[in-house]
């Protein structure tokens, strides 16, 4: 039988290898195959009948997102049981454990607790009725000092430019829109990017940290490093570019859902469990455990 790139196929003896996508087309004697539980195979015909695969039995988000390419840091994939056994090595308790709450959970709920105290949206909406910029700029930036999820030099980058004439007032309306507007995601955060930009603090960061603390169930943190090896270990295609840009963000939204069910029996609350087994299943990078 002849395999064509874009084939879905499954292996007729190895089920835990899930289902397959064929990355060139077949010569006669082998096929190179991408699978979501073993990555890429070169498999002899001689020895296998591949059995191709159609409509929804097809379908897989990995395989739907597919990043072959992989980048200079010899990043190897691998495949989500592993991910998870190296996550429940570091936390035997999982998401649930009192190591993952001490290291990872306990802080990021407390300022997600605490971002709603201060940039809750009928307060907000208040503050900007009343015009106080100056207020909702203290409070935001009280709210990045917070945690260790922002570098210190990006969180001086922001506060220096919410130092200039007028700045705090663009600041404080687009930062409302980002988490409150009525408008599309795409058009709130691409205004709160040109407002970062303007501001000379456009980091990946700084334009994720609030969406993610304020809205932790559907919203993800985006730390460059940590994000590109995870989506790299998983296979999963992010469009990354350091450059701000609505498509990355969007990409990053579809691979932490993708996680987020993948991983369901972990049974993870929100984005905040997701960042950080996204964060420790990089073997040799996780520091915090």
């Amino acid at each position: 039988m002849n395999y064509h790139k874009g084939d879905r196929v499954r292996h007729p003896t190895k089920e835990e290898w899930g289902v397959g996508e064929v990355l060139a087309d077949s010569n006669g004697d082998s096929v190179k195959i991408f699978f979501v539980g073993a990555g890429e195979k070169v498999l002899a015909l001689k020895h296998v009948a591949l059995v191709k695969v159609l409509d929804a039995e097809a379908v897989h988000p990995v395989l739907d997102n597919l990043r072959i390419s992989r980048s200079s840091t010899g990043i190897k994939y691998q495949s989500l049981p592993q991910s998870i056994q190296f996550f429940l090595e570091l936390f035997p308790g999982g998401f649930y454990g009192e190591k993952f709450h001490e290291h990872e959970r306990d802080y990021k709920e407390h300022a997600h607790e605490l971002g709603h105290e201060l940039l809750g949206q009928r307060g907000f909406a208040d503050l900007i009725n009343g015009n106080a910029y100056g207020e909702i700029t203290k409070r935001a930036l009280r709210l990045v000092n917070l945690t260790n999820l922002i570098f210190p030099n990006e969180k001086m980058a922001l506060k220096d430019g919410l130092k200039r004439s007028g700045a705090d007032c663009d600041f404080s309306e687009a930062l409302y829109q980002l988490l409150f507007g009525k408008e599309q995601l795409e058009s709130r955060f691409s205004a709160f990017i040109d407002v970062l930009e303007e501001l000379d603090a456009a980091k990946w960061t700084t334009a994720t940290y609030f969406l993610f603390l304020m809205h932790p169930a559907e919203h993800m943190f985006i730390k460059p490093t940590i994000t590109q090896h995870a989506a790299e270990l998983c296979g999963f295609e992010i469009n990354y570019r350091p450059q701000l840009n609505w498509l990355t963000y969007k990409s990053v939204l579809a691979f932490s859902k993708y996680l987020f069910s993948a991983i369901s029996d972990l049974e993870p609350r929100d984005m905040i469990d997701v960042q950080s087994f996204m964060w420790c299943i990089a073997p040799g990078t996780y520091q915090g455990a």
